[in-house]
This record gives C-alpha cells, sequence and structure tokens, in this order.
C-alpha cells in the first residue's frame, strides 16, 4: 500500500516559531506552563543540548541553557492542523490524522508517479499561505511507520517495496518512540538501533520486555501491518448554502446531507472499495455535537443507500439548535463489489430490513430490536438469552427458496412455550393437585416437576436464594394452557403455550 508521510517536524516547535520571528534562529523547548511546566516538544538543537521530552522544565533548562523556551497553545495548534487536513483531502480521498503534525495518505488508484505523489501533497499543503510557512517533510514508503521514519530523516525521501528492512536498520531506538527508561534499558543489552534489536530472537525478547515488545520487533524489521484509517470528511454549512450559515429546517439539513453523502461515496467508489459502517456527527449552534454510529447490512458504496440509512437515523434524533456543520465518517471499508446470490428472488433483502431497523431504533432508543437464541440451561428460563439484532444477521440463503412450502391443512403441530413475567396468582388445591387458577377450573393437570437447587448452592456455598420449586402444567376451561409453580407456598403463573 503505498503511503505518504506530510510530517511537520516538532510541530509544536514550528507553531510558536510562526508566531515570534525571534525565536526561529534560537534552539527552542516547548512547554505545558512555565511554573513547574513539563517539556512537550524541542527542536534537534534543544536535543543535542541534553533536553528531552517529560523532562521538567527546570531540568530541561538545566541541560540546555541557550534554548529558548515557548508555552504550548493547544487551542491554535490544533485549528492550524484541521486547516492542513482539509488542504490535503485535495491530494488523497484517503487521509488519517495520526495527531498533530502528522497525516498519512494512501495512494493507491491516484495516477502519477511516486516523485508526482510527493508534489502533489506539497502542492496541496502549501495552498494555504500560513501552512506554507511550516518546514513538511514528505516521504512515501509501503507502511506507515517507514514513511513516517523516511520523513523524520529527510524531506522528498522515498522507500521502494522490498527496503524497508535495509532503511530502518541503522535509525536509533527514539524512532519507536520508546520512553528514555526503556531505551536505557535496551541499551543495556547492547541494542542502540533498529538493527541490533530485529537482530535479538523474538521469543526472548517478547518474554522479557513484555507483549509490547511484539510490535518493536516486527517494526524494527520494517513490518507495520496497522491500517490506514482514513479521517472523516467536513462538509461545513456556510452562507453559500444557507444564508444565516445553519440548517434550520429538516429539509435544509437533509439536503446538506445528501450532499455530503455523495461526496464520501464519489472518494469510496474512486478508490474500488466499499463501506461497512458510517459515523455521522451533528455539530450544532449552542455547541452541542451529537454522533450517530450506524452499521450497514452489507457493504456498499452506493450514495442512495447510506442516504436513506442515515435519514432513518435522524428520524428520533432531537435538535436543540440549528445546524451548523456536518462530518460524516466511512468506516470499515472493505475491497471489490457486493456478493450477489444466483438464486435469491424470495430473499429478504438487507439494504429494506437495515433501514427499517433504523427506524425502529430511532423512535425506541438503540438496542430496542432484539431477537431470541437458545442456550444450553437447566431451567425454562435460563434457555433463552436475548441479543441485538442487525441487518447483518439477515441469511441470504437459496434453502428457504427451493424448499417446498409447508402443508397448510397439516393434522400435527407443535406448541410453543411463551415465557411470562412472573406474577401471583390465586390457585385452589384438592388433594395437593390444583383444581382452580383465578377462579377458572382446571380440567387437566400435569406435574409436578420438581427444580431443587438448594443443594448445589449449599454445596458450593454461593449464597443467594436458591432455586426450589414445583411446577405444574394446567389446561383451564377457557381453553388456556399455562404452567404455574409452586415456590414456597407461593404460586406464580411463569408462561403460557400458543
Amino acid at each position: 500500500m503505498p503511503t505518504v508521510c506530510a510530517l511537520v517536524p516538532a510541530y509544536k516547535v514550528a507553531v510558536a516559531r510562526l508566531g515570534t520571528a525571534a525565536l526561529r534562529e534560537r534552539a527552542l523547548i516547548v512547554a505545558d506552563r512555565l511554573e513547574r511546566g513539563h517539556v512537550l516538544a524541542l527542536d534537534e538543537a534543544a536535543y543535542a543540548l541534553g533536553a528531552r521530552e517529560g523532562m521538567t522544565l527546570v531540568q530541561a533548562a538545566a541541560c540546555a541553557r541557550e534554548a529558548a523556551i515557548a508555552v504550548d497553545d493547544p487551542v491554535r495548534g490544533r485549528a492550524l492542523w484541521e486547516r492542513a487536513l482539509d488542504a490535503l483531502d485535495a491530494a488523497s480521498p484517503l487521509v488519517e490524522d495520526a495527531g498533530d503534525g502528522c497525516a498519512f495518505l494512501e495512494m493507491r488508484g491516484i495516477a502519477g508517479s511516486a516523485q508526482e505523489w510527493l508534489a502533489r501533497v506539497r502542492a496541496a499543503f502549501a495552498s494555504d499561505p500560513e501552512l506554507a510557512r511550516l518546514p513538511l517533510h514528505v516521504a512515501l514508503a509501503p507502511n506507515k511507520f517507514v514513511a513516517r521514519a523516511a520523513a523524520l530523516v529527510r524531506d522528498q525521501n522515498i522507500v521502494h517495496p522490498s527496503e524497508e528492512r535495509a532503511f530502518v536498520a541503522p535509525l536509533p531506538l527514539r524512532f519507536l518512540e520508546l520512553d528514555r527508561a526503556t531505551i536505557e534499558r535496551l541499551e543495556l543489552f547492547g541494542v542502540t538501533n533498529l538493527r541490533t534489536l530485529a537482530a535479538l530472537p523474538h521469543g526472548p525478547f517478547v518474554r522479557r520486555f513484555g507483549p509490547q515488545a511484539a510490535r518493536w520487533h516486527a517494526l524494527a524489521g520494517g513490518i507495520d501491518g496497522t491500517p490506514l484509517v482514513p479521517r472523516a470528511r467536513r462538509l461545513t454549512i456556510d452562507r453559500s448554502l444557507y444564508g444565516e450559515g445553519t440548517a434550520e429546517r429538516e429539509d435544509q439539513l437533509l439536503f446538506a446531507l445528501r450532499t455530503l453523502v455523495g461526496f464520501v461515496a464519489e472518494d469510496i467508489a474512486l478508490l474500488g472499495k466499499r463501506c461497512g459502517a458510517l459515523r455521522l456527527h451533528l455539530e450544532c449552534e449552542d455547541g452541542e455535537c451529537i454522533v450517530l454510529a450506524t452499521v450497514l447490512a452489507q457493504p456498499t458504496a452506493q450514495p442512495g443507500t447510506m442516504f436513506d440509512l442515515l435519514r432513518a437515523r435522524l428520524e428520533g434524533t432531537i435538535l436543540r439548535s440549528p445546524v451548523t456543520g456536518l462530518r460524516l465518517a466511512a468506516e470499515r471499508l472493505e475491497e471489490g463489489g457486493a456478493e450477489l446470490s444466483l438464486f435469491a428472488g424470495r430473499d429478504p433483502d438487507p439494504e429494506i430490513v437495515g433501514i427499517a431497523l433504523a427506524r425502529l431504533e430511532a423512535a425506541l432508543g438503540p438496542h430496542a430490536t432484539l431477537r431470541a437464541r437458545v442456550v444450553p440451561g437447566n431451567r425454562f428460563e435460563s434457555r433463552v438469552a436475548y441479543e441485538p439484532f442487525t441487518a447483518a444477521e439477515v441469511a441470504r440463503s437459496t434453502r428457504a427458496a427451493l424448499a417446498p412450502a409447508a402443508p397448510r391443512d397439516s393434522q400435527t403441530g407443535t406448541l410453543a412455550y411463551r415465557m411470562l413475567a412472573r406474577r401471583a396468582i390465586e390457585v385452589r388445591l384438592n388433594a395437593g393437585r390444583p383444581i382452580s387458577v383465578d377462579a377458572r377450573a382446571v380440567l387437566e393437570v400435569a406435574g409436578p416437576w420438581r427444580a431443587d437447587e438448594a443443594w448445589w448452592t449449599t454445596a458450593l456455598e454461593t449464597g443467594g436464594h436458591p432455586i426450589q420449586n414445583d411446577a405444574y402444567d394446567v389446561l383451564l376451561d377457557d381453553g388456556a394452557l399455562i404452567r404455574i409453580i409452586n415456590d414456597h407456598a407461593t404460586w406464580y403463573l411463569c408462561g403460557s403455550y400458543d
């Protein structure tokens, strides 16, 4: 997967220098605050003087006396990087935000050579005059870790496939972003760069340093299987769309949503992928942000299907103020087209089922649609479990379509037992057998069936209220067939047969 890394080395340092020209020629340390502060970032000159990230400001100042100190402005830094990410959308539809100052772009399916891809990313970044003043490094590699390492080494770096291990071998351990204690511990074993780390035997190394060491060992060999996670594409509702800058009516909101879905669907289709989930952010005028997550019945790149599903999810959403912005993220991207069945004429359409379920959840709340599943259990009450039902569970099998229809005049049938919420009832007995239930005569009685778990609870010393009751199936004079239990001299109705 060709990946371009757009990196601003020491991003917080670069942002601090944008506002103060006097800091551009001096070693610089950026701290969270001046009093009892800690080092958040520093440039190469301050690093060479001995300062390190995580040090207290007193320690860093003692190591690098010549370095200037600036206080971080996280709000300004984040806003500036959001502008950078929006600008990078012009170079690739798939941009991952890896934190302030670092972004990854997937270039698969985009025309051009490696040098043209790097030039395209640089031109997109420099389209904003303020961003053009930042020291941008761009590099291309087969995976994210190697691409970032290449960008840290030098600008315009290109690492070709099969060259990853050789490229990262001479790099120091700090490229793995390890804490100082771990680096010092590794140096005691003679591990000073990624070549010596990759040469360590995998099993003993992981057993000594823990599960996270498996990833360090893979990265030291130039292997990074972490997928690129695209950021949400943004559509801002401004004067060009709504005059007043907000969407106050339902038709305005749906129009903007349809436009945004069209943009996202085009990006997905451009790369020949399908979307399995959507995440919609509604930014309101009063500062409220509502997030609606939706799972598609089957991955698709059809804008109509995605819009219908999001519209159904919006039906039960109450907005207290006008909408000022929309952000839509396409998640669970998959390769290829949709899988079709040869004999699917009578199969339920998962997309229609998904829209219906979304409307039910919008009206009744999340996880309102459940399905029953039979599980092992020694009592009727524990033999059924309820779990959320999604459109992905809809079976697309031809078996039901090809099987012959069951005869309508069947002379036999199966009773279905339906559990009811337990409630107390009045039962009259004769010689220990029920003869009436709530003043209704009993025609036939089957049972009792004893459930006794008291001995088990006592043996295990688990405490609690043990199950100990007698169950009867009784047929009443009105035709009802029910199950009743006698639990500690109190009678309860617990189920019926249909």
